[in-house]
């Protein structure tokens, strides 16, 4: 029962941790050649969003860009609320930031 119960939580799990991936995809390509604004990077990331994947998890107004030893960072954070049995939900919290 156990086991059931755990394989039960990880597929509903596993959808919002192919969708942190591609976040961090997206965010990883528009580090490595940003934009020269931070509204372009926001663009940027809201097109390459629409390419990768279709989640709403995260927008392009929802990224905090700074710059560190003239290289820029793009972080993000979220939570994912899981609905597991009745008033029961799994809270997963992701952040991320660009290499």
């Amino acid at each position: 029962m156990l086991v059931g119960f755990l394989g039960y939580v990880l597929v509903r799990a596993l959808p919002t941790v192919f969708e942190f991936y591609a976040i961090q995809r997206a965010v990883n390509k528009i580090a490595a050649a940003p934009p020269a604004t931070v509204a372009d990077i926001r663009r940027a990331f809201d097109r390459q969003k629409d390419v990768d994947y279709s989640g709403e998890a995260v927008r392009g107004s929802d990224l905090d860009i700074t710059k560190e030893n003239d290289k820029v960072v793009i972080s993000f954070v979220y939570e994912k609320e899981i609905e597991l049995l009745g008033p029961v939900y799994l809270l997963i919290k992701y952040h991320g930031r660009s290499h």
